[in-house]
């Protein structure tokens, strides 16, 4: 059991940042938690982005979710050049100049996580990526949160399995919603896919915080939105710098 210490320490992790990082303490999921930085958990990506032409290597990154990484803005409208994983992909050549490195986006518009893990195998991990992120938060008030935290769960396992770092995401906003009501159903499933990365010590980029965080400031949630449940350029660009924020070259 954690002591006293250790829980506010956690606790200011947690409200401390946009991203966490937990890491079981004996390496199995029932074992308890313990932070950790990003550096240790991708330190092997980093140092295969960082190589230089002949020992460097195709290093892939793989976004699956829904219609946000998909690239829907005001539907039916898709621009994808607009989105998180596109806007990343360039950063992240920017950042490592001599890395060879390739995104596929594996995310599909109106999906739910266990649609998204019924196909994880054929779709993902046959790609063979180095990184996969999975955000699916949105859309999976649909099923709820049971049947979602099984279907991340075995994403996460999968990824586990195969050796692949993997990298959760809570939810982006949905205007209908008070971001700022903790007990609303998208902050519930963020606490979850939160839950999970303390669970099985895998990242999270929680987006989800960072935008509340900027409605607390007084800024309004439509701001950063081309429609009621999808970001604009300026919500993906949020985003996109939280992922960039896990990778560094330094």
């Amino acid at each position: 059991m954690m002591s006293t210490k250790q829980i506010r320490a956690v606790a200011a992790v947690l409200f401390s940042g946009t991203w966490f990082l937990f890491f079981p303490l004996s390496g199995t999921e029932e074992s308890g938690e313990q932070a950790v930085d990003a550096g240790h958990y991708l330190a092997g990506v980093n140092r295969e982005l960082e190589r230089k032409w002949p020992e460097n290597r195709t290093v892939r990154f793989v976004f699956h979710g829904h219609s946000v990484p998909a690239g829907y803005f005001r539907t039916p409208e898709i621009r994808r050049f607009d989105s998180y994983p596109m806007l990343f992909y360039r950063s992240i050549c920017e950042r490592f100049p001599t890395g060879m490195v390739d995104v596929s986006i594996t995310a599909i518009g109106g999906e739910a996580s266990p649609a998204g893990a019924a196909r994880f195998r054929s779709d993902v991990l046959s790609l063979k990526p180095d990184v996969v992120f999975i955000d699916y938060s949105l859309n999976d008030r649909g099923p709820g949160l049971d049947k979602s935290r099984e279907a991340w769960a075995s994403m996460i396992r999968d990824c586990r399995d195969h050796g692949i770092r993997v990298i959760l995401m809570t939810p982006t906003p949905d205007s209908r919603e008070n971001i700022l009501d903790s007990d609303s159903p998208l902050a519930r499933h963020a606490a979850q896919v939160l839950g999970l990365g303390r669970e099985f010590g895998v990242p999270v980029v929680d987006s989800f915080n960072a935008f509340r965080e900027r409605v607390e400031a007084g800024h309004n949630v439509e701001n950063f939105l081309s429609q009621i449940n999808h970001p604009n350029r300026r919500g993906h660009e949020i985003v996109t710098e939280l992922i960039l924020s896990l990778f560094n070259n330094n």
